[in-house]
């Protein structure tokens, strides 16, 4: 998985520098873009997986799900999480590759390229970012949070709700941040740069492989309601645990 991930981040950017002449597709609008950078990075991830373990199957977020004769293991990647700061010349952008076993995630990497920053875990193992082990943060009140968030763009729904959020939270808390890349959200959450991380809105391969690095990193993920989460569910909150309980009491509030 790390393998896959550092040769998809060279191909990223090495396409970053040639920006100008990438051609960018349209999924449902202008605010929600793909390009052949993504196409690229996925055919890259898929062969070096699928070389490996070419039973299981892979749910990518260009190509969809192609079922394997494994049934209980799938690879989970989003070649490109972050394509608009791709765009726009950001360092936020990042290859992200989970595994599933029986729909549970066992392990999880984000590699963020331009950053050169690789976030990885395996359950029981710890998180880790490069060959530091890492922690969630040891601040304990909302009032000194610094929170990550997905905010819904044009093609999105539920934008009175995140308005209705941000008015319950922004009073509370030193700071609310949008990276506008969920899975490097989930990472900073798992090194204690973010203490909590929402979206309403979020796909299985953005947030799969900070599922596995932020639970072993000492946090909590599930669903905004706090129920157990479900990757197919499209809603995660990811904090520490002195956070949790309070946030979803403020979400639900919502």
């Amino acid at each position: 998985m790390i393998a896959a991930a550092h040769a998809a981040g060279e191909g990223l950017i090495a396409d970053r520098q040639r920006i100008a002449t990438l051609t960018v597709h349209s999924k449902a609008g202008a605010a929600d873009m793909f390009t052949e950078a993504d196409l690229k990075a996925e055919a890259t991830v898929r062969d070096r997986l699928m070389a490996h373990a070419p039973d299981y199957g892979f749910l990518g977020e260009e190509g969809g799900l192609t079922p394997g004769r494994d049934a209980d293991h799938v690879w989970v990647v989003d070649p490109l999480d972050g394509t608009t700061n791709f765009l726009t010349g950001s360092p936020l952008f990042a290859v992200n590759i989970a595994l599933t076993r029986q729909g549970e995630v066992v392990a999880g990497v984000t590699y963020v390229p331009a950053m050169d920053e690789l976030f990885w875990a395996e359950t029981g193992s710890g998180a880790w970012l490069g060959e530091q082990r890492i922690h969630i943060s040891a601040r304990t009140t909302i009032e000194e949070s610094v929170l990550g968030v997905g905010i819904p763009f044009a093609t999105k729904p539920d934008h009175a709700q995140f308005y209705a959020e941000m008015g319950r939270l922004t009073p509370r808390v030193t700071g609310i941040r949008r990276l506008g890349a969920g899975a490097i959200d989930m990472a900073w959450v798992a090194c204690g740069r973010h203490d909590a991380y929402w979206e309403q809105s979020v796909s299985a391969w953005d947030m799969a492989a900070g599922v596995a690095i932020v639970r072993e990193a000492g946090g909590i993920v599930t669903d905004t309601r706090g129920h157990a989460l479900d990757l197919m569910n499209g809603t995660v909150l990811a904090s520490t645990p002195a956070l949790h309980r309070e946030l979803l009491a403020a979400l639900a509030r919502v």
